[in-house]
């Protein structure tokens, strides 16, 4: 999996995205609420396992922290 630098959401898109929110009934923005809340989420876990992975890849860097 390749990920490309500086991945973001184009304006366009977010500008329809929250146009549909404001058009939907209620059960729709709950679809639309959590599914922000979902992607929030997963990217909350993959930086948190980013962060883990490069610490145990440079011992070095963690021993310096700890003097």
């Amino acid at each position: 999996m390749v990920l490309q630098q500086g991945f973001d959401v184009k304006e366009e898109d977010k500008k329809a995205f929250l146009e549909d929110f404001k058009k939907a009934d209620i059960n729709k923005k709950l679809d639309m609420w959590y599914y922000a809340i979902e992607q929030e989420s997963l990217w909350e876990n993959i930086i948190t396992e980013m962060s883990f992975i490069a610490q145990m890849q440079n011992p070095k860097q963690k021993m310096m922290e700890e003097e």
